[in-house]
């Protein structure tokens, strides 16, 4: 696997997006719409067959919601078609901003793993990135690069870490086509929270001594290189009620690459997961009680506030 290891990636980060947004007041991240992360979420978690990979008629339905939501909003949304097997699986995709300008990358996968709701594994994560689309172009920020927002099908096994995941193939046309690349961010497990003591564990035990012991914030996770996008990040999520964690780490820590931002890595890109930490936390991931009235609304919406200001604000 080539990898694209230019300089020109920090300088993106650090000193050239400096001058590529205009400021952008906060008060219009306050119009995240808690009612549309919940419609999303319990559409998807409430279709009649499970999202995964077997069941193509649910994937393509789902695949197409996604899609009229991202129209409904004023885009013109493109199918990223792949074949495995015989089968036909798409990634979902629309972007704001000048065309051909440095591009940022924020994307959720749609399927599940087996056969459960997947609320919170990853409903949660692509009605975050319905709702921040939603208010880019409700509010048409002045943006001097490209988002590309993405909803990536086949995230989970048996295609997790194969080259047959959405996320791969959305990253390899970005490397094929020479794109610049400012950095992806990835949503994974958006909407669990718990003020219960001793909720929230961790790959390593010492880091219970640093870390918060209760499940109630929200984690932005990278490698140390993704450092100055993880600060950005934390600087503008820190602006909402959200409680916010920041995990860099080597790539060889167990649970640090466990999602579509491990793709981009692949290809030299800085990329970070922003996550309610998974099954660190959530004693319903992969299982049947994966389901919506576990979630916590009100602090999902807080988790989009901050993606939006992080996305269209000062940027690092």
């Amino acid at each position: 696997m080539p990898t694209k290891k230019a300089p020109i990636l920090y300088i993106f980060i650090s000193t050239v997006l400096s001058t590529l947004v205009t400021p952008y007041k906060e008060s219009h991240a306050m119009d995240v719409n808690k009612a549309y992360l919940y419609e999303t979420v319990k559409t998807l978690s409430e279709v009649e067959s499970a999202r995964n990979y077997r069941n193509l008629e649910t994937l393509d339905k789902t695949a197409a919601y996604i899609k009229r939501k991202f129209e409904r909003y004023g885009y013109t949304a493109k199918e990223q078609k792949y074949d495995v097997e015989g089968n036909e699986y798409k990634n979902i995709i629309v972007t704001a901003g000048p065309e051909d300008a440095p591009t940022l990358v924020v994307g959720a996968h749609y399927d599940v793993c087996g056969d459960q709701p997947g609320a919170d594994d990853n409903a949660s994560g692509i009605a975050g990135l319905l709702e921040l689309a939603r208010l880019i172009q409700a509010n048409k920020p002045e943006l001097r690069y490209r988002i590309e927002l993405v909803a990536y099908t086949l995230e989970e096994p048996p295609f997790f870490r194969s080259q047959l995941m959405g996320s791969y193939v959305h990253a390899k046309s970005l490397y094929d086509s020479k794109r610049q690349v400012i950095g992806m961010i990835g949503l994974e497990m958006i909407g669990y929270f718990t003020d219960k003591d001793k909720s929230q564990n961790y790959p390593l035990s010492l880091m219970k001594l640093f870390y918060p012991s209760k499940g109630d914030f929200i984690a932005l996770v990278g490698r140390f290189s993704d450092g100055l996008l993880l600060k950005h990040l934390k600087k503008n999520m820190e602006k909402t009620t959200v409680k916010v964690s920041t995990l860099k780490a080597p790539s060889f820590v167990s649970g640090i690459d466990f999602s579509d931002h491990l793709n981009y890595w692949n290809f030299g890109y800085h990329a970070v997961m922003v996550t309610d930490t998974a099954f660190f936390r959530n004693v319903n991931y992969h299982e049947e009680t994966d389901t919506i009235e576990k979630l916590n609304f009100d602090k999902m919406r807080e988790v989009v506030k901050g993606l939006y200001l992080a996305i269209v604000n000062d940027p690092v």
